[in-house]
């Protein structure tokens, strides 16, 4: 196959790697299993452009992104629907879309993966027509972004430990949200401290992360929880993976939801693969099955046909 490789100097652990050393043993890696790749290292601020350019390149089968979430998702977003495939090289914090398609969590790991890897489709999601591989949030997530894009970290450990910060401190003082939530033919009019969806259900027993990626469904969360107690006992539920264990959220699923703010404030906040937006009042979040071709290590394509 032919690869370009696209890697965020900037991005999680790519910032505190000798990258010129990591990029000759991605030539090395694939070359040797008879693969051909081109390499870009480029800043943060210029990820973006870099990643149009590799997938506009026609002889070009397998677009290499890494870096963080944001990486991850802009390059999903620029190769949705298209021919070429996605290949991930896990720089961030969480790595969750990453997990969910098994790819080794180390850099040298993956990379060693993709050299024998298969291509496969699995899905994508969009809110008002944004795409996002992994979760779309308003509420307590996106307070929590919000507050910790505040805070000083300079490594993965460090952005690990903002988050908890963080965390607590939109625990300490809930807010919460009017919304209707349509699914199918049923409304819900609630008032939630928070709302998931997520690009297919995520599993059970571990971080929050899709065991199926081309499940074709939306993962719909909603949290119901407001006293500081029981969303200290949510909050520790979502890290072991224990969402059906949990009486403060309301698990749903769906090809499709339509999501309507109607709490008077007149700005709203959605976070979306790790990154904020503005939200609108009204937001339809979608599916799309198939919609994005992913290399993944091949034991993970035998396994899911047996």
């Amino acid at each position: 196959m032919r690869f370009a490789a696209v890697l965020n100097q900037d991005g999680g652990t790519l910032r505190t790697t000798d990258m010129a050393a990591f990029a000759d043993r991605l030539r090395r890696t694939l070359e040797a299993a008879g693969h051909s790749v081109q390499v870009d290292i480029v800043a943060g601020q210029e990820i973006a452009a870099a990643l149009e350019r590799a997938v506009a390149k026609r002889n070009i089968d397998v677009v290499i992104a890494g870096g963080g979430d944001g990486t991850v998702s802009t390059a999903a977003s620029l190769l949705m629907n298209k021919k070429k495939a996605l290949a991930i090289l896990p720089g961030g914090t969480m790595n969750l879309f990453a997990r969910g398609l098994g790819i080794p969590q180390t850099l040298d790991g993956a990379l060693k993966s993709f050299a024998e890897g298969e291509v496969t489709a699995v899905d994508m999601a969009s809110a008002n027509g944004r795409p996002f591989v992994h979760q779309f949030s308003i509420g307590m997530h996106a307070r929590m972004v919000q507050l910790r894009e505040k805070m000083d970290f300079g490594s993965r450990l460090g952005k690990m430990q903002a988050s908890v910060r963080a965390a607590w401190a939109t625990i300490k003082n809930p807010h919460t949200l009017k919304v209707s939530l349509t699914i199918g033919k049923t409304e819900i009019i609630t008032r939630a401290t928070g709302i998931s969806i997520s690009n297919n259900l995520f599993g059970e027993g571990h971080l929050p992360y899709a065991d199926n990626p081309a499940g074709g469904l939306l993962g719909i969360y909603v949290s119901v929880a407001r006293r500081r107690r029981d969303l200290v006992k949510l909050f520790l539920a979502m890290l072991r993976g224990r969402w059906r264990d949990s009486q403060h959220v309301e698990i749903h699923q769906a090809d499709k939801a339509i999501l309507k703010i109607h709490s008077p404030t007149k700005k709203f906040s959605a976070v979306m693969d790790g990154e904020l937006f503005g939200l609108e009042r009204e937001t339809v979040i979608e599916i799309h099955p198939g919609a994005l071709k992913v290399l993944v290590p091949a034991r993970n394509v035998q396994a899911k046909a047996a």
